[in-house]
């Protein structure tokens, strides 16, 4: 049995995770537990460096007052220092609560007064600028640790305390008290609340989820040892860390496992550092993966024509058996399998390594429904890519797809441990020990989607299939009919737009009414590319959108999608009879996007409500201004003439038209 494996036994015990990095360190101590780009360098923290230095921040967070019980910011990109004052901070019962660091200090307010935080640890100068902020209307905030002292130098403000600085008041309060880390582990139970994550707020103020050690560890190692994930395992930790998803891969997983996480040295050097590291374990969210189509197509389109026609032959390939072929399926011809092999020497292979993608055995995508023609995509390059379904207050495992049972329209059966059931009004329920112990200070929103019975309500819409595979509709908020009675699912159709590198949002109305009508924000830098190879000018963003050929290439995009729909009985009914390109980008700063980058449907509906009105008004074009918010705080307007464009639809079951196939 390897180390890995015998880890993954005792977590399914239910220790905690300061229990398991002593795990780490008394087993493998000089083995590389977290990699750091520093300066173009990559610098490795052994799990014995990694203990000494989590001592060393709780001894500190304790001479500086932190108790038990009490909440602790984290705010940041993934920094290997945030990653070990989290285990200090679990170490000593305190409860982190990592939090986005793209959040203005206006929307971080809220968080820290209902969660009462008095302590926060951040990377640099920027966040320690918004903590400040947020002190002025939180005074709760008494200590605000940073680790990166650039631009602090002049800084006076009695609450600022650099991370060496509280790393050798530990030391010195560790001179009395020397085996403090393990008396602190022992006196820790799993049933003790490990973290708080926030959600989205898709809907209103976002709400603390509280989870034990027990939910996330046992939900882990559940994962773990159904992909056989090892210690020799790379992860590249690049999305928030306030994001659940994130922290059940670069954290949870990861001190379940043992294996090493590597931090990009920015959130700009992404794509290098994924190249370098070659991560073999992977996740992404369908906003991640259509950025890298995006620059996938755009690359090609600027090809020469030879190699434009190579990939285009080459895809038709993939797109037929490379899923199969990754599936082990029988029954593929033996000519297709040499052109597949062939085709991955010179295209594929190419491709994975562009993509930083070669040594991935497993990939996940989640966060949000991923359309069909995107996840195929991959697949089919020979990537390993796997939907899991789950949730914030489900710590992420609730259905993942095995390997050789990996369908683009479902999420697979249930883990290990998960209960599945379907209401009659078709919204999924689950029991599962990963369920939220509470909503922070919420009783009655607990009571809401936790019954008696334990059973979590998620609010999706989905059924289960024949093989016990779980297939999700859409929220079942959002899933409504249109006026004849036919089924309308957002979701499903702006996925289909956005799988099209030119669109980058899709917003779809049509509940109650009796047409579909689309609001859609371009992808500036795919179609910016595509406007400059046709010598087409723009000033920016809003010029370009208002282009009649843009307008034009929106609507061939449109009509592909309204063949498709067309093809299924289902959705068929929900062809998109009008549309119009929105002359601003939706922005979470605008609070049109969630921190996750979710589209928040019924805000733009209202804020857009005149443009709504005036594509079912039948007009040709509308007046539009929009108050919007500058990175750096200032408040401002936008203003256009729109033009209202219509797309042609078809009969049902016409003509399809093959997304994958003109896309590309």
């Amino acid at each position: 049995m390897t180390k890995a494996a015998s880890t993954i036994d005792l977590a399914e015990g239910g220790t905690t995770f300061p229990g398991l990095l002593l795990v780490h360190a008394a087993a493998r101590p000089d083995a590389p537990a977290l990699r750091e780009k520093d300066l173009g360098i990559w610098q490795a923290t052994s799990w014995r460096q990694l203990r000494d230095e989590v001592e060393s921040i709780a001894a500190g967070l304790l001479a500086e007052g932190l108790c038990r019980g009490q909440h602790l910011a984290l705010v940041g990109e993934n920094r290997p220092r945030l990653y070990a004052a989290m285990i200090a901070t679990q170490a000593i019962g305190g409860i982190p609560v990592p939090l986005y660091q793209d959040a203005v200090a206006h929307e971080l307010v809220y968080v820290f007064q209902n969660a009462e935080i008095t302590f926060a640890l951040v990377e640099d100068q920027e966040q320690t600028d918004k903590m400040l902020e947020v002190a002025q209307s939180h005074p709760l905030l008494k200590r605000i640790v940073f680790d990166d002292p650039r631009g602090l130098r002049n800084y006076r403000q009695p609450a600022l305390l650099s991370f060496e600085s509280l790393i050798a008041r530990g030391n010195d309060y560790l001179q009395s008290h020397p085996r403090l880390l393990e008396e602190q582990v022992a006196r820790l139970s799993p049933d003790e609340p490990a973290a708080m994550f926030y959600t989205s707020g898709t809907t209103g103020h976002p709400k603390g989820v509280v989870h034990t050690h027990r939910n996330l560890i046992t939900m882990s190692a559940a994962a773990s040892r159904l992909e056989g994930l090892r210690d020799d395992e790379d992860v590249l930790a690049y999305l928030p860390m306030a994001w659940i998803g994130q922290n059940i891969f670069s954290y949870s997983q990861w001190l379940v496992c043992g294996f090493t996480v590597n931090c990009p040295e920015s959130a700009d050097t992404v794509a290098n550092d994924m190249r370098e590291i070659g991560p073999t374990y992977y996740f992404a969210p369908p906003r991640v993966l259509e950025a890298l189509l995006t620059q996938v197509t755009i690359r090609m389109e600027d090809a020469a024509a030879p190699k434009r026609a190579l990939y285009r032959r080459a895809m038709k390939i993939a797109e037929r058996v490379g899923g199969r072929l990754l599936d082990g399926e029988p029954g593929v011809p033996w000519w297709d399998r040499l052109r597949y092999r062939l085709y991955d020497l010179l295209v594929y292979g190419p491709l994975r390594n562009a993509l930083g993608m070669s040594r991935i055995r497993v990939a996940y995508t989640a966060g949000e429904a991923i359309g069909p023609d995107l996840f195929v995509f991959y697949r089919s390059l020979g990537i390993n890519m796997k939907q899991l379904y789950g949730s914030t207050e489900t710590a992420v495992f609730v259905c993942v797809q095995p390997n050789g049972q990996v369908r683009a329209d479902t999420v697979g059966p249930a883990v290990s441990g998960v209960e599945l059931r379907i209401t009659d009004a078709g919204e999924v329920l689950i029991r599962s020990p990963g369920l939220l112990r509470e909503y922070y200070k919420n009783p009655e929103a607990t009571r809401e989607v936790k019954d008696s019975d334990g059973w979590y309500h998620t609010g999706d819409a989905g059924f289960l299939d024949s093989d016990g595979h779980l297939r999700i509709i859409d929220r079942a908020k959002d899933v409504g009919r249109l006026a004849d009675g036919s089924l309308f699912a957002p979701k499903y159709i702006e996925n289909k737009l956005k799988f099209f590198p030119y669109i980058k949002e899709a917003v779809a109305y049509g509940n109650g009414r009796d047409r579909v009508m689309v609001l859609l924000n371009l992808d500036f830098e795919a179609v910016g590319d595509w406007a400059e190879r046709r010598s087409i000018n723009f000033a920016g963003y809003t010029d370009l959108a208002s282009k009649p050929q843009t307008l034009a290439l929106m609507r061939e995009c449109v009509e592909k999608v309204n063949a498709d729909l067309a093809a299924d009985p289902l959705m068929a009914s929900s062809q998109i009879h009008r549309f119009l390109v929105l002359h601003k980008e939706l922005d979470a700063d605008d609070e049109e996007l969630t921190r996750t980058r979710k589209v928040r449907r019924g805000f733009i509906g209202e804020k857009y409500g005149v443009l709504v009105d005036a594509l079912y008004a039948g007009k040709a074009e509308q007046f539009i201004e929009t108050r919007v918010r500058f990175e750096d705080g200032r408040v401002g307007s936008v203003s256009a003439t729109l033009k209202l464009v219509d797309a042609t639809t078809w009969p049902a079951a016409g003509p399809a038209s093959g997304l994958q196939k003109k896309a590309a």
